[in-house]
């Protein structure tokens, strides 16, 4: 199993943490406790341990490449699909479409469409729960605009939820990127929103689960 780079120092630093415990309880285990407790805490410290690696496993995904196509960006399930004004930079109304990651989920972030990327933007925000109707505003985000070559924009937004408190992205302005590519990296639970013209023809509803850079979210017209 390949692991995303994003999660070396979280795994290496939850070992550490992990053998530390382990360690305490068998100090106290041999002056105090019972034998049983050792196994148990033993168990369930590797059990955590392995959860950790894991939410930072990295699949190996087939590359789609289709103009006509905006692909899913994360793995999840939809939780929003409507019309809404976007008012940070297109400035028009767009559908929106949006995905909750759950922890339990790949968090890797793959490019919904390719082109070169018009604006990015971090916003520092609050931590509401990710598929909080405000939290595509209020809280901790990126934003991201990449205009296609057929001149089409597409506006996508990683946010923090609850407990996710860290947003990796590798983008940057003027960079010319590649539909499905790897673009960044949410820890722990969080949504994504992707904004399209909104006379482009919605390919999912709200409840489908989606698979990041596999899934075909609209057809754009």
């Amino acid at each position: 199993m390949k692991i995303n780079k994003e999660g070396y120092r979280i795994i290496a630093i939850s070992g550490l943490i992990c053998l530390v415990l382990w360690s305490l309880i068998y100090y106290f285990q041999s002056q105090h406790l019972g034998t049983g407790l050792l196994a148990t805490s033993a168990v369930i410290l590797i059990a955590f341990w392995f959860f950790i690696v894991a939410f930072f496993r990295e699949p190996r995904r087939v590359k789609i490449h289709d103009p006509e196509l905006v692909f899913s960006p994360c793995d999840g399930r939809v939780v929003v699909t409507e019309i809404v004004h976007e008012d940070e930079y297109i400035k028009e109304e767009m559908l929106q479409i949006s995905i909750f990651m759950s922890i339990t989920n790949i968090h890797m972030n793959w490019l919904p469409v390719g082109g070169q990327v018009e604006y990015y933007k971090y916003h520092p925000g609050r931590f509401l729960i990710a598929w909080h109707p405000k939290s595509s505003t209020e809280n901790e985000r990126t934003t991201t605009v990449v205009k296609m070559e057929n001149q089409k924009r597409v506006l996508f937004r990683q946010v923090a939820g609850l407990i996710a408190r860290r947003i990796v992205s590798y983008i940057k302005v003027g960079d010319n990127v590649s539909q499905n590519d790897v673009f960044g990296f949410i820890k722990f639970g969080s949504r994504i929103d992707v904004l399209v013209p909104k006379n482009s023809e919605l390919l999912v509803e709200i409840g489908d689960p989606v698979v990041g850079s596999q899934t075909p979210l609209v057809r754009l017209h």
